[in-house]
């Protein structure tokens, strides 16, 4: 029952939103009486909590534009690193092998 809750507390305060109406618990309250559905009384609340202060136009609006910019990053990155190479003299490097969970003395199924 919780995730209908859920999501009925998101159609209202994306209702909200796009009336460019303050987002609060009382107003997704309201909005979910009008529409006959009834939420557990946390669920308005904690949405509005979450919300205060964001903008949800944004948010939705900005949705691919954080995967644009990771990978820019990487080049940039690795055309430093050789660079950083030629200045530090090579050392060889151990690589550890990993302990899996059977050597730590525990599994999954103990």
């Amino acid at each position: 029952m919780s995730s209908s809750d859920e999501l009925a507390c998101v159609y209202a305060a994306l209702i909200l939103a796009d009336d460019q109406v303050a987002i609060t618990g009382e107003k997704i309250n309201t909005i979910l009486k009008a529409a006959g559905v009834s939420v557990e009384p946390y669920w308005p609340s904690l949405f509005a909590k979450a919300l205060d202060g964001v903008n949800v136009k944004e948010m939705i609006s900005n949705i691919s534009s954080g995967a644009g910019a990771a990978p820019a990053a990487a080049p940039a990155a690795a055309a430093a690193a050789p660079a950083d190479d030629k200045k530090a003299p090579k050392k060889e490097e151990k690589k550890e092998e990993s302990e899996s969970d059977e050597d730590m003395g525990f599994g999954l199924f103990d």
